[in-house]
């Protein structure tokens, strides 16, 4: 089993305590993600000494109305190191709306030209923004990853462009049957599973901060949902992650 997206840089446990807690339930290989500059330096630095541990790079769209945008260059030469499977998370957030539109839809646009020119897969960042992604990544010819999906209406363009489709702890919530309605129409062949740890934990930890030990809620749901057997499951995500990451 795979966790396609964490944030072990921002957890309170140590990367080697949260990394042996996921191996004892069968969880083999984490993608660390950066937020920001000094986040991707200690995401690289976590991927680089933890065995099965890669990292995805980049910055994330709060941050595009500050300095850290302006930091491009650095992000470039980061994803050089030959632990980085990604660029991202990179994308849009109308919900928040901690930088405005215009600011984050050029850092998404400088990122994805990153990712072509290097020929790295994107990890998408999508909040109240369906329309506005769907249009910045029409052009783009890479892998795509919906991290953290959740928006239905984003679902017809992800299927129709072969988009891979990851989903984390809150398809587990009660309330969110769209989520686990969408996790149904994914092929086979494009679904992934996170945690977006430390954050989003699954229903039965909810409260509780989030780690890659905990990919195995959002999995058993899946398989739920979709009347699969968990295990072969598991075994198509990790399938999957390694083709849309180039993971060897």
């Amino acid at each position: 089993m795979i966790d396609t997206h964490a944030h072990l840089d921002a957890c309170a446990d140590p990367p080697h305590v949260l990394v042996a807690r996921a191996r004892d339930v069968g969880v083999r290989r984490i993608v660390t993600v950066g937020t920001g500059i000094e986040s991707c330096r200690r995401a690289l630095e976590i991927a680089a000494s933890e065995d099965g541990v890669f990292a995805a790079l980049g910055i994330d769209p709060h941050q595009a109305a500050g300095p850290e945008a302006k930091r491009l260059d650095e992000l470039e030469e980061l994803l050089g190191h030959e632990r980085v499977v990604a660029v991202g998370e990179t994308g849009l957030d109308n919900f928040r709306r901690q930088a405005p539109t215009a600011r984050q839809q050029a850092l998404f646009e400088a990122q994805l030209k990153l990712a072509e020119s290097l020929r790295k897969p994107v990890v998408i960042h999508n909040r109240d923004a369906d329309e506005a992604t769907a249009a910045t990544l029409a052009g783009f010819g890479g892998p795509v990853v919906l991290h953290c999906f959740s928006s239905p209406g984003l679902l017809p363009v992800a299927l129709e462009r072969g988009y891979y489709v990851s989903f984390a702890g809150n398809v587990t919530y009660p309330r969110a049957e769209n989520l686990r309605e969408a996790a149904a129409r994914v092929p086979a062949e494009r679904i992934l599973a996170e945690t977006d740890s430390p954050y989003l934990s699954p229903q039965r930890l909810r409260g509780q901060p989030n780690e890659p030990a905990n990919v195995v809620d959002t999995l058993a749901v899946l398989a739920d949902v979709r009347a699969e057997d968990p295990a072969e499951l598991a075994m198509r995500i990790d399938a999957n992650a390694a083709a849309a990451f180039s993971l060897p």
